[in-house]
């Protein structure tokens, strides 16, 4: 016979824990489920190894989603000073370090272990390594299959994550779950994800590799409704194979395949109307000159991958000729020809269309007791805890509203 519990949650990740947790603690029967023998992962590796756990500044701004307002109701609901309570509470020593954004001092194994006595405290029962096979609706619940038996509950939450970072275990179990209950799905592809770019227009920069600058980037248009436009003001850097670094991370979550994204390597300087400004004053060559503002190699690669001459001499130039040059450091225009995908990525855009589910509770309108909470959702925030505040906060609201 299948044992019976109210809710089975399947993923013991973030979102998975602080879901089990909260509804545990309000006195129902809880089943945690994990394929994976080693417990969060994704947690365990997050912030290198010491785990951002959350961002000060979290707001449904910071999210990337096809319905931006989705996930007003549960950040308003569980915010990150919430968190920041419950990481007091176990005296887990933390420090801000760049823009809010929140990390253990110690290690990400002490956010491990916080959830962990948090679902004891609620006697969560644990499953893991337990693979799910599958999920079935019963009159009164679900079914749901595993390598251990059938599993049966009133409730079952889908807390699997994404397809990121495939080498940890991640799969698409949730998104197999989703369209076997037919929910609709937004495509799932890489986030916050290096950009890739090859052809002969990318190889003056492929020298470049480690070097690193802080940039603006922008794509996507202004008008543009919902999350079609981002912008970033952040740290760019150059690799082998493309450009990465949390400015190209940030944008390449907006970022559409086959559109440019710009950047302007020098935010703070007019590079065109500082160059003419200084034609009758500067008899500096054009390398020289730049080499001031930017790395020697990034100056020379520039002047070279645009037909500049870097021994040219600035008096020389034409003002037209410097517009142009101004253009290509102010107003770089790239089109990628991809990214490093899952491997690289860090979350998973896309996923279960969140206008299948009420953001009250997070359970799927047309199938009662089944609910997605977490990456596998159709919400993904910036680089820097973001995610992890969704975490938290859909497995809150999910757990608060299981009956």
């Amino acid at each position: 016979m299948a044992r019976r519990y109210d809710v089975v949650v399947i993923g013991a990740g973030a979102a998975g824990m602080m879901c089990a947790a909260v509804a545990a603690r309000r006195g129902k029967r809880v089943v945690l489920v994990d394929h994976a023998a080693k417990l969060a992962e994704k947690i365990r590796i997050s912030g290198g190894g010491r785990c951002n756990f959350t961002n000060i500044n979290a707001g449904w701004q910071n999210f990337v989603s096809e319905n931006p307002h989705f996930c007003r109701s549960a950040l308003s609901r569980y915010t990150a000073q919430d968190f920041l309570a419950l990481v007091k509470k176990h005296h887990i020593a933390y420090h801000e370090k760049h823009r809010g954004q929140l990390f253990c001092d110690d290690s990400s194994e002490q956010i491990i272990r916080m959830l962990k006595i948090e679902c004891n405290a609620g006697d969560v029962e644990w499953r893991m390594p337990c693979k799910v096979t599958g999920v079935e609706e019963l009159d009164d619940g679900f079914s749901v299959g595993t390598d251990g038996g059938a599993i049966e509950a009133a409730n079952v939450v889908v807390a699997t994550g994404g397809l990121s970072i495939p080498k940890i275990g991640a799969t698409d179990l949730g998104y197999r779950i989703a369209k076997r209950f037919g929910l609709n799905m937004i495509e799932p592809r890489p986030g916050l994800v290096p950009l890739t770019f090859d052809g002969p227009s990318w190889q003056p920069f492929v020298p470049l590799a480690g070097i690193a600058l802080e940039v603006e980037v922008e794509t996507g248009s202004r008008k543009a409704k919902g999350n079609r436009y981002g912008h970033f003001r952040e740290d760019l850097l150059f690799t082998h194979r493309g450009l990465s670094g949390p400015a190209i991370l940030q944008i390449s979550s907006y970022w559409q395949p086959g559109t440019p994204i710009v950047l302007n390597l020098l935010p703070e300087l007019d590079v065109a109307e500082e160059l003419i400004g200084a034609k009758t004053t500067l008899k500096k060559q054009l390398g020289n000159i730049l080499s001031q503002w930017l790395p020697a190699r990034l100056a020379e690669g520039l002047l070279v991958a645009n037909g500049f001459a870097p021994d040219a001499r600035l008096p020389d130039m034409a003002d037209a000729k410097l517009r142009k040059l101004g253009d290509a450091i102010n107003r770089w225009a790239i089109v990628p020809t991809g990214s490093e995908g899952y491997k690289k990525a860090e979350v998973t855009l896309g996923g279960v269309d969140t206008r299948e589910l009420s953001q009250q509770t997070m359970m799927a309108n047309k199938v009662p007791g089944l609910y997605f909470i977490g990456e596998t959702v159709d919400v993904t925030g910036w680089l820097g805890g973001y995610n992890f505040q969704w975490a938290w906060a859909s497995g809150f609201v999910a757990g608060s509203s299981i009956e």
